[in-house]
């Protein structure tokens, strides 16, 4: 399917890249999860915009629809189900996320988002995905960012 006309997906984990795990500072937590305070909630407009489909890719699963998706302003998303943990799981360094991605995106081009990417998984991804991918890997301290966005805004862009 390469140069395809089908939007790209976007996939997004929670905890490092929308839950950023620096210092802050961040406004005084009001949930039963503190962390929940630590979200932008300006990405979600930013997100919005971008001409691709979001998914939750996050151990979250349906619960960052309940908890992430009202703190960002957007919709209720697909969910990426993983698959039960296995002995395969990290084979030859790659995140175990990795193989259950390329499976939930069946050729189509995408992104993911999140802390954990390694080069491992940009080389597993790249021999295996018949059509563009971008793993961009967010600073967990910092999270996601307006110049992250850019970035992802740039790939979709140049199709």
């Amino acid at each position: 399917m390469p140069g395809s006309a089908i939007r790209p997906l976007l996939y997004l984990d929670v905890d490092g890249p929308l839950i950023p795990f620096g210092a802050g500072p961040y406004p005084p937590a009001d949930d039963a999860n503190p962390l929940l305070a630590r979200i932008d909630p300006t990405l979600g407009q930013l997100l919005a915009a971008l001409p691709c489909e979001p998914v939750w890719a996050t151990t979250w699963m349906a619960k960052a629809n309940e908890h992430i998706a009202p703190r960002l302003g957007l919709p209720e998303l697909p969910v990426v189900a993983w698959p039960e943990p296995s002995d395969k799981d990290g084979r030859g360094g790659i995140h175990w996320k990795t193989p259950a991605l390329l499976d939930h995106a069946a050729g189509r081009p995408f992104i993911w988002v999140d802390d954990e990417i390694r080069a491992a998984d940009r080389a597993w991804v790249a021999a295996r995905h018949p059509d563009r991918a971008l793993l961009h890997r967010v600073d967990p301290g910092r999270g996601l960012t307006a110049a992250d966005i850019a970035v992802l805004r740039t790939w979709l862009i140049r199709r």
